[in-house]
């Protein structure tokens, strides 16, 4: 038995002839009798008290937590007070992701999870608890298949982090019982270049040339607002991605790439010739913003593409304004209606990037070059989304063979 027992109705102490003897205790036949007491394994003395004639109960206690120990699953009784939004709010301040990422954290617990999950304490979930959380994400007409997944996968971090503290003996979501949300996987379908042409020529002189970055550097649109002067090397034939613009609580920032993963990208000669026209039309312009956070320290960059205004290009106003009527002009969504356009969520500038992609695999660049110059972190990743534009075996061995066997006049 790990620890010891504490009678707290007596003590010992020495005797007229110098013995120790057992005597009663101030406390003698009030409150809980019994303390239970063992270290943990935190280096921390942990404690459960019992009432008179529970003696037994203590000790089976005691062994309970000793062998929990040995089997390695010990649970820290501070689970039974920590709720799972506490536990949350705690592991969210302590998180070391940019603040842009944390704030999206926090809204999808907030919003979907501690309505479902914020009051259970730690000890008491059970796979069934994920599963109540799984249905609930999947009926809500308001959160899509990929959503729920980041849902899911935000409840699953907190819970495996509440694992290693010693609150959880093991993560309820990797239950086999357990599914997580489905996704509905829709395959891109790469726009054409003519639709790329429609777009480009539909948009304001000022942004045109933003197309060509998106379409043949395969840039995010915030990499395109970031892209400055001293990242295109004109001579090297190469755009070095090293910022990208970021709004976070209203507020634009600069900012690393995704996943901070800065990258060269080939540059072509057309967008090369592009971006000379664009620069003797629209010289760059020097813009100061706070460097990862809006209290961050302030970096400068000499911007290619600015507003009107000679300011940073803001996400939700270009999109409105200025890609939406191209979309339209170009037939790729329908006019407005009362003033207002039709989401267009598969129009977005992101479709440059996958015409990029599609054109890199049409050409058969290896899966590999085309993820590290879409700078995702992991090319299976690439292979997902874009596995089926890749030419198939069949038709690489069609033409191999008939390039081989064809007869030569």
């Amino acid at each position: 038995m790990a620890g010891h027992i504490q009678d707290r109705w007596y003590k010992t102490e020495p005797g007229p002839d110098g013995k120790q003897r057992r005597v009663k205790s101030a406390r003698h036949g009030t409150g809980l009798r019994y303390r239970a007491r063992y270290i943990g394994p935190d280096g921390t003395e942990k404690s459960k008290s019992f009432p008179d004639r529970q003696k037994r109960l203590a000790e089976n206690w005691l062994t309970n937590v000793a062998s929990d120990m040995s089997r390695g699953q010990y649970i820290d009784p501070r689970a039974a007070r920590v709720t799972f939004k506490g536990y949350a709010e705690k592991w969210l301040k302590a998180q070391s992701s940019d603040l842009s990422s944390q704030i999206v954290t926090e809204q999808r617990l907030r919003l979907h999870a501690f309505p479902v999950l914020g009051s259970r304490p730690l000890d008491s979930f059970r796979p069934e608890h994920l599963r109540d959380l799984v249905s609930a994400l999947e009926s809500n007409p308001g959160v899509s298949g990929a959503y729920a997944r980041n849902i899911f996968g935000d409840v699953r971090a907190v819970l495996s982090a509440a694992v290693d503290d010693g609150l959880l003996p093991r993560n309820p979501c990797s239950a086999k019982s357990v599914r997580p949300p489905s996704v509905e996987r829709r395959r891109v379908t790469p726009w054409l270049p003519s639709q790329v042409q429609a777009v480009r020529l539909a948009l304001p002189e000022r942004y045109q040339t933003m197309v060509d970055a998106g379409a043949g550097c395969g840039l995010r649109q915030g990499e395109i607002v970031g892209l400055a002067a001293d990242a295109v090397d004109f001579d090297a034939g190469i755009l070095r991605v090293v910022r990208q613009v970021k709004l976070i609580q209203g507020k634009a920032v600069f900012a690393p790439p995704k996943c901070n993963r800065e990258r060269d990208v080939p540059l072509p000669s057309s967008v090369a010739e592009a971006l000379r026209k664009h620069m003797d039309t629209c010289d760059p312009v020097d813009v100061t913003l706070p460097w990862r956070k809006p209290d961050g320290p302030k970096a400068t960059a000499r911007l290619l593409f600015t507003n009107t205004a000679n300011g940073v290009v803001w996400r939700s106003n270009f999109n409105i304004q200025e890609w939406k009527p191209a979309l339209a002009l170009a037939g790729l969504i329908p006019g407005p209606q009362d003033g207002k356009y039709e989401s267009a969520r598969e129009h977005g500038m992101h479709a440059l990037r996958h015409f990029y992609a599609s054109v890199l695999l049409d050409a058969g660049e290896s899966i590999k070059a085309v993820s590290q110059y879409l700078g995702h972190t992991d090319p299976a990743l690439t292979l997902r989304v874009y596995a089926h534009l890749m030419p198939t075996s069949r038709e690489r061995t069609q033409a191999a063979i008939d390039s081989a066997l064809r007869p030569r006049g």
